[in-house]
C-alpha cells in the first residue's frame, strides 16, 4: 500500500518557494537600481521612467537591451570608474560614455 502525499505540506513549501523567488527577485531589482546609478532618481522619476519604458516600441527595447548586456558584460569596475577623472569627481561632459557600438561611429 502507498503512502498517501501530504497536498497541504507539498502546497506549503511551494507557497514558501514562491515567496523566496519574489523577495530575491525584489532585492536583484532594487541591487540594479543602485549598481546602474538609478537611485539617484526620486521615486517619482524612477517609476516615471519605468512606466515609460514599459510602454515604448520594440526598436527601442532592443536597443536597450543591447545596452543593458554590454552594462553586465563589461563588469562592475569598469562601471564604478566611468564618467570620473583621477581625483574621483565626475569628469567633464555628460558624464556618460557612449556605448562601444556607437564608440567608432562618431
Amino acid at each position: 500500500m502507498r503512502k498517501p502525499r501530504d497536498y497541504d505540506a507539498e502546497l506549503q513549501a511551494l507557497t514558501d518557494k514562491a515567496k523566496a523567488l519574489k523577495t530575491k527577485k525584489q532585492g536583484q531589482l532594487g541591487e540594479l537600481v543602485i549598481a546602474t546609478g538609478a537611485d539617484v532618481l526620486s521615486i517619482e522619476q524612477l517609476a516615471g521612467a519605468l512606466l515609460d519604458a514599459a510602454s515604448t516600441d520594440g526598436s527601442r527595447k532592443e536597443a536597450w537591451r543591447k545596452s543593458g548586456a554590454a552594462f553586465f558584460r563589461d563588469g562592475a569596475r569598469a562601471r564604478k570608474g566611468a564618467g570620473r577623472d583621477a581625483s574621483g569627481a565626475p569628469a567633464s561632459g555628460s558624464g556618460a560614455e557612449p556605448p562601444p557600438s556607437e564608440a567608432g561611429a562618431a
